[in-house]
């Protein structure tokens, strides 16, 4: 008689999410309180756990294991986090694990310069040369960086989405919507170039190459205000 094997269904693989909505309810606790016994346990049980995971995770994501006793630096930093929790205000609507996501890096990326005998100069993370930035802030597909995008283009269309377009001229109006267009349309658009984007854009408003552009740029200067404040963990 043949033996019939039966396989067995392996059970799907869960994602261990180090940093929830307790974790996150967490800090706004801590910050909303004085109480010192609060704070205490708050940080025992579920903020202190938190950061562990977070900078362990930002060390290995960002290749920041090639720094010089980075051990130390791992201990210092996850130190210097419990000293800027207060600074955390829910209330500007960054997320705080985005928010200590980015200066977590950011910390990493100023012992990265100042170890560096190639740096000589304090720069941002976005004017750092390509070189130090394809050694030390190599990204991949991990939770953390997918997280971290994912909350960047949802607060950045919140933002693009708050401007009132009332007060602006008729071409800029006309770019301004389109651009909305784009963003509302992510899954039912192919664009694979910056050219076609532009080529896109003239024929939702209808204008030449020039006004759009022209229109695009004050968009831009607004984009770039709101980036930097994005970087520096203000949103």
């Amino acid at each position: 008689m043949t033996e019939i094997k039966i396989k067995k269904k392996r059970r799907k693989r869960t994602t261990n999410h180090y940093f929830t909505k307790v974790h996150e309810q967490a800090i706004i606790d801590y910050v909303a309180t004085e109480d010192i016994e609060v704070r205490e346990q708050l940080y025992r049980e579920y903020i202190g756990p938190a950061f562990d995971e977070l900078v362990d995770k930002i060390v290995y994501t960002y290749k920041f294991t090639t720094l010089p006793n980075i051990d130390s630096l791992r201990d210092d930093c996850k130190v210097w986090l419990t000293t800027i929790l207060d600074k955390y205000d829910p209330n500007k609507g960054s997320k705080a694990f985005s928010y200590f996501s980015v200066v977590t890096k950011n910390w990493f990326i100023h012992k990265v310069k100042k170890n560096s005998t190639q740096v000589k100069r304090e720069v941002y993370y976005d004017d750092l040369n390509k070189e130090l930035e394809s050694k030390y802030v190599m990204t991949d597909e991990s939770y953390i960086k997918s997280r971290e995008n994912g909350e960047f283009w949802k607060f950045l269309y919140e933002e693009i989405n708050s401007w009132n377009s009332n007060s602006m001229k008729t071409n800029e109006e006309k770019v301004y919507k389109a651009v909305m267009v784009l963003f509302e349309s992510t899954n039912d658009i192919e664009i694979f170039n910056k050219k076609a984007i532009y080529l896109y854009i003239r024929e939702l408003t209808g204008l030449n190459t020039k006004q759009v552009v022209n229109n695009l740029n004050k968009m831009r200067s607004r984009y770039k205000t709101w980036k930097m404040r994005w970087n520096k963990g203000e949103i």
